[in-house]
C-alpha cells in the first residue's frame, strides 16, 4: 500500500490518502482541507478515489468534503448517516467493509464525540482524535472520558504493538509507544491502581 500524508492548515489536521500497490484504487481519510497540493497528488498518480472514511464529524476533519465531492464521485463512510448534510453509508463497531482492494475494520470508540471511529486497514490505525501521539481525545464529561479509555484499552491496546497510529492531529506513532508513554493512558492506569488503596484506608479508619 502507498500512504500519502496531507497536512491541512485549517484546524491543523491530518488527511491521508491510501492507495493500492498494483491498481489505482484509493481511499481518503478525514478530508479536513482539500487544496491544490492534494488534488495534484491525486491527479498525477491517476488515483481512482473509491471512498471517504470519516473518523468523526468535526469541522477540522470534514471541511474539505464538499470540495472533494464537486470533483469526484466517492462513497462516504461514517458512524453518522450524514456528514455536512450529505448522505453517508453508516457503519458500526465491528463492521468489515470491502472497498476495492482494501478491507476496512470499523472500531467505534465514543467519548471525544459520539460518532468517533477508528479504521483499521492491515496494520494501520486511522484514529482521528481518540488517540494521538502522547494524548487521548478530549471529552465533555468524566463519563465520556471513562467510556473512551475503556474502549481504547479493550479494542485498541490489545492489538500487537507494531500497529501504526495515524492520528487526526500531530505525528504518527506506534501502538507500543502509546501503551508505554501516552500520558492519557498511563495517568488513567495510575489512577486506577491508586483508587482501591485509598478506599481501603477509609474503610480501615471507619472500622477503628
Amino acid at each position: 500500500m502507498k500512504l500519502y500524508f496531507h497536512y491541512c492548515s485549517f484546524r491543523f489536521s491530518n488527511c491521508y490518502v491510501l492507495g493500492a500497490d498494483d491498481r489505482p484504487d484509493a481511499v481518503i481519510i478525514d478530508p479536513g482541507g482539500v487544496d491544490g497540493q492534494l488534488l495534484e497528488y491525486i491527479e498525477k498518480n491517476n488515483l481512482n478515489l473509491k471512498a471517504v472514511l470519516v473518523t468523526h464529524d468535526h469541522n477540522g476533519h470534514v471541511h474539505g468534503l464538499r470540495t472533494l465531492l464537486r470533483i469526484y464521485q466517492v462513497e462516504i463512510f461514517a458512524i453518522n448517516r450524514s456528514v455536512l448534510d450529505t448522505k453517508a453509508t453508516p457503519v458500526k463497531d465491528g463492521d468489515r467493509i470491502g472497498i476495492g482492494p482494501f478491507t476496512v475494520e470499523v472500531i467505534s470508540i465514543p467519548g471525544h464525540s459520539a460518532d468517533s471511529a477508528v479504521y483499521r486497514i492491515d496494520r494501520l490505525l486511522f484514529t482521528g482524535d481518540v488517540l494521538t501521539t502522547g494524548l487521548v481525545g478530549t471529552t465533555a464529561s468524566a463519563y465520556g472520558a471513562a467510556t473512551q479509555i475503556n474502549k481504547l484499552r479493550s479494542r485498541l491496546l490489545s492489538l500487537p504493538g507494531d500497529y501504526m497510529i495515524l492520528p487526526g492531529h500531530g505525528p504518527p506513532s506506534t501502538l507500543e509507544a502509546e501503551r508505554r508513554y501516552n500520558i492519557g493512558i498511563t495517568r488513567y492506569n495510575t489512577t486506577q491502581t491508586r483508587k482501591p488503596t485509598f478506599r481501603l484506608s477509609i474503610l480501615k479508619e471507619r472500622n477503628i
